[in-house]
């Protein structure tokens, strides 16, 4: 599975900005997602994950409320829509799957995930 994430820019603090992560030939739904980023000189952290049984989210706690992810079936990707970002919202984000169903815990584990993409820059300015 290769994974494509795109809409990444420059945006001011509270500006929005809608990622997109793509999949060849595959659909969507069949996977569990999850959307990680990494900022300068720190590790990759979970931002997002959407399950795929049911289509549950969860949600780091630094981003919930702001962020959204959710399946566009119309054009078969996963999205993440970043509201009210904030400086420290700046980093690579990368959006990665698994065809296997991840219960809460294990969705926000880098390790529970088979599948990524090569990331896309944000950039949020104070």
């Amino acid at each position: 599975v290769q994974l494509q994430a795109s809409g990444g820019g420059l945006v001011q603090a509270g500006g929005s900005l809608r990622l997109s992560c793509a999949a060849s030939g595959r659909t969507f739904s069949d996977y569990s997602m999850g959307w990680f980023r990494q900022a300068p000189g720190k590790e990759r952290e979970f931002v997002s994950g959407i399950r795929r049984s049911g289509g549950s989210t969860k949600y780091a706690d630094s981003v919930k409320g702001r962020f959204t992810c959710f399946r566009d079936r119309a054009k078969n990707t996963v999205e993440l829509q970043m509201n009210s970002l904030k400086p420290e919202d700046t980093a690579v984000y990368y959006c990665a799957a698994t065809s296997r169903g991840l219960i809460s815990s294990t969705s926000s584990v880098e390790k529970s995930y088979d599948y990524w993409g090569q990331g896309t820059q944000v950039t949020v300015s104070s």
